[in-house]
C-alpha cells in the first residue's frame, strides 16, 4: 500500500461497529482488545464524539482510535487505547490520522490531559512524553518508557496514579 493514500476521519457512529471490531481483530493476535472496545463502549468511561475511524475515499474503515475516561488521581483525563489499523494498510498513516483526529476532537470537548501505553518510538510523534517525567505512574509495573502523557492545552500535566476505566482490568 502506498503511504499517499487520502484519509479521511470521522466519529464512530453505530453501524461502524461490526467493521472496528474486525479491524481491531485483525490489528492484534488475540480478541482482548475488541473485546475490550465493547466493553468500554459499555462503560461509563466511554465519551461519545471520541472513537474515531479512518476511512479509505470510498469510506472503506480502515482504522481506529479510541479514547475513554481515565483518572490522573482525582484529575479526569483520557487513556488512548486500542489504536487499530487493518493489517495490509499498517504503515500508511491511517493509524496516525485517526490519533490525531481523536486527540483534536478531544482538545475540542474541553479535554485537557491523556495518557498511552505504548510504544515509545510512536507516539512522540504526537507530543507525547514520558509520564514519568510529570509523577504520573500506574499501579503495576510496566517499561518506564512505554507510559506516556500529553497535556492537549497549555495546562500543566497533574501528578499521580493512572486510574483507568474498569474494562482495562488494571
Amino acid at each position: 500500500m502506498s503511504s499517499n493514500n487520502t484519509w479521511l476521519t470521522r466519529a464512530e457512529i453505530a453501524t461502524d461497529i461490526d467493521d472496528i471490531r474486525a479491524i481491531t481483530l485483525a490489528a492484534f493476535d488475540t480478541a482482548e482488545e475488541a473485546d475490550l472496545v465493547d466493553a468500554l463502549r459499555a462503560d461509563s468511561a466511554w465519551l461519545d464524539g471520541l472513537s474515531m475511524i479512518t476511512t479509505d475515499t470510498e469510506g472503506t474503515i480502515i482504522g481506529h482510535a479510541l479514547l475513554t475516561r481515565c483518572h490522573i488521581d482525582t484529575t479526569p483525563a483520557l487513556c488512548l487505547a486500542p489504536c487499530s489499523v487493518r493489517p495490509e494498510y499498517q504503515r500508511t498513516g491511517a493509524g496516525s490520522a485517526a490519533i490525531r483526529a481523536v486527540l483534536n476532537a478531544a482538545r475540542d470537548q474541553g479535554e485537557s490531559f491523556v495518557v498511552v501505553l505504548g510504544h515509545p518510538e510512536y507516539y512522540p510523534r504526537f507530543g507525547f512524553g514520558r509520564a514519568s517525567a510529570h509523577g504520573i505512574r500506574l499501579s503495576i509495573e510496566v517499561p518506564d518508557e512505554a507510559l506516556m502523557a500529553l497535556s492537549l492545552t497549555a495546562e500543566q500535566l497533574p501528578s499521580g496514579t493512572v486510574r483507568y476505566a474498569t474494562p482495562f482490568g488494571i
